[in-house]
């Protein structure tokens, strides 16, 4: 993949001619039964891999036949966040920056977990589920920023997407809709 969420990978150790010489080699079950939507991600040996609502993260070892080195389950309050959920209870990813792997939590809290341990660094509760507000979409990472939006619209949630720096600091809150200022749009450039 890429910045640009191509999601083509240029890497050529499996390719069409050798593909059809792949063999399982373990499995594992997330115990969730609902939609996994989100890709895994790999880094220096670990596979992270994450659920539907509740939103677990489990870090599995690669060199380990996928033995699980941490989990993270976060707690959330079923009876507000999934009745105002939209399109399943599902999340469609993990993200990585700084040795953090960022999870953005179905009632809205984007967390940023310790990638060797599991401990949460930092998290922030950015909207609430009893207005309709709820997260499925992954955060995104981008050079020093992590970005993440908000789900809700048919609740009458106004959109908007919101800036962290690696370190949980809130750098801007831009919405989709309203006053220029709001849209951090510049009418002169614009």
């Amino acid at each position: 993949g890429n910045y640009a969420n191509h999601r083509y990978s240029e890497l050529t150790q499996i390719n069409k001619d050798n593909v059809k010489d792949l063999n399982m080699a373990w499995s594992f079950s997330t115990g969730v039964l609902r939609g996994h939507e989100g890709n895994s991600l790999v880094i220096d040996g670990t596979m992270y891999v994450h659920t539907a609502f509740p939103n677990i993260v489990f870090a599995l070892d690669l060199n380990n036949d996928g033995a699980i080195k941490w989990k993270y389950e976060p707690k959330q309050n079923y009876d507000e966040t999934v009745p105002v959920m939209c399109c399943d209870t599902v999340n469609r990813g993990l993200s990585y920056g700084d040795g953090k792997i960022f999870l953005n939590q179905a009632d809205t809290t984007l967390v940023a977990l310790n990638a060797t341990d599991g401990s949460v660094v930092w998290s922030d509760k950015r909207d609430d589920p009893k207005r309709g507000a709820t997260s499925t979409a992954a955060a995104h990472v981008f050079k020093d920023k992590v970005l993440v939006g908000i789900s809700g619209g048919e609740f009458g949630v106004r959109g908007y997407i919101q800036a962290y720096d690696l370190d949980g600091n809130t750098l801007y809150k831009a919405y989709s809709t309203g006053p220029d200022e709001e849209m951090l749009i510049d009418p002169a450039k614009t």
